[in-house]
C-alpha cells in the first residue's frame, strides 16, 4: 500500500460522519426554508393542486431534480417557464437522507423511482388526466426509466424528456476511476450517498436498468445534452437508442451555447424552447439562438 493511502484510509468515514453532522444542525432552519419555498412555488404557478390540464396541454408536467437539488431550487427558470405556456406543473422532491435537508437525490435510485411512481399516481389523481408527461435534469432525467421500464411508469407516461441525463453513468471525466486508489471509498460512496454510487458507469443498477433496451414501448424519449457537460461524461453516453427516442445536442441548434451540466438544466432557455417541441411537438418550432429570448 502505498504511503498516502495509509493517510487518506482513516479520514474517509471521520469526514463523512462530520459532513453529516454538519448537515444534521442545519435541519430546523432548511425545513423552515423548504416550507417557505412550497408556498412560493404554488404563488408562482406551479404545485397548484388545483390546476386542471387544457386542451392545448392536456397532460401535466412533472419535473424531477437531479442529485444534490430539490423540487424547488432546480426550477426555478423551467417551471415558471411552461407555466406561462399553459402547463399544469408540479415537482417532488425525492432520495432524501435522514438528517440531510435540502440536498436530495442521494437515496438507492430505485427506491427514488418509487417516490417518483407514487408522486405522478398523486398528480394524475389531483388532475383527473390519465397520463403526464416528465422532464428530469442530471439523475432526474435518469431515474424516471426505472420507473417506466420496472414500476409500470408507461401506462401513465406520455412523454420523457431527460436534460442532461447520467442514462449509461459517468466517470466525471476519469475521477470515479480514482476509487480503486482509495481502500473503502466505494464502500463508503455506497453507503453515505447511494445515488452516486448507482451513476457509476457500470454500476449494478445501470446494468439492470440497460439490459434489454434503453426504451419501452409507448412512450417518447428526448434527450437533451450539451457538448460542455463536465459532469455526465462523455456527453454521448447520455443519449438513449430505441424506437421513439429523439436525442439533440443543444449546440448542434445554437453553436453559441456554452451551458454545462448544470446551467442546461437549471438557466438555458435554448434547451427549455427544445423541452417544449418534446412536449407539444405538433406546435413545435425550429429552436435556434434566438430561442434565448423567446
Amino acid at each position: 500500500m502505498l504511503p498516502w493511502k495509509r493517510v487518506l484510509r482513516p479520514l474517509a468515514r471521520p469526514l463523512a460522519a462530520l459532513l453529516m453532522t454538519a448537515a444534521a444542525t442545519l435541519v430546523p432552519v432548511a425545513t423552515a426554508q423548504a416550507e417557505t419555498q412550497a408556498e412560493a412555488a404554488v404563488s408562482w404557478g406551479w404545485n397548484d393542486y388545483s390546476c386542471k390540464p387544457s386542451a392545448a396541454h392536456p397532460r401535466p408536467v412533472v419535473l424531477v431534480h437531479g442529485t444534490f437539488a430539490n423540487g424547488i431550487d432546480n426550477w426555478l427558470t423551467l417551471a415558471p417557464y411552461l407555466t406561462n405556456r399553459g402547463y399544469c406543473v408540479f415537482s417532488l422532491d425525492y432520495g432524501q437522507l435522514p438528517g440531510v435537508p435540502l440536498f436530495y437525490g442521494l437515496g438507492p435510485i430505485d427506491e427514488s423511482a418509487e417516490q417518483l411512481d407514487a408522486f405522478v399516481d398523486k398528480v394524475l389523481a389531483a388532475t383527473g388526466a390519465a397520463e403526464a408527461d416528465l422532464v428530469g435534469h442530471s439523475q432526474g432525467g435518469m431515474m424516471p426509466r426505472y420507473y417506466l421500464k420496472f414500476l409500470g411508469g408507461a401506462a401513465e407516461v406520455n412523454a420523457f424528456v431527460g436534460i442532461a441525463p447520467s442514462n449509461h453513468g459517468t466517470t466525471l471525466n476519469g475521477l470515479t476511476n480514482l476509487l480503486t486508489y482509495f481502500p473503502g471509498a466505494a464502500d463508503l460512496l455506497t453507503t453515505a450517498t447511494p445515488a452516486l454510487a448507482d451513476q457509476v458507469v457500470g454500476s449494478a443498477f445501470l446494468t439492470k436498468l440497460n439490459a434489454g433496451g434503453d426504451t419501452v414501448p409507448g412512450v417518447r424519449y428526448t434527450v437533451i445534452a450539451t457538448r460542455y457537460d463536465e459532469v455526465v461524461t462523455p456527453y454521448s453516453s447520455q443519449f438513449l437508442s430505441g424506437t421513439g427516442v429523439h436525442n439533440v445536442l443543444i449546440q448542434d441548434l445554437c453553436p453559441l451555447d456554452l451551458s454545462e451540466h448544470a446551467a442546461v438544466g437549471l438557466l438555458d432557455r435554448i434547451a427549455f424552447h427544445e423541452v417544449t417541441n418534446a412536449l407539444d411537438p405538433a406546435h413545435a418550432t425550429a429552436t435556434t439562438c434566438l430561442s434565448a429570448i423567446g
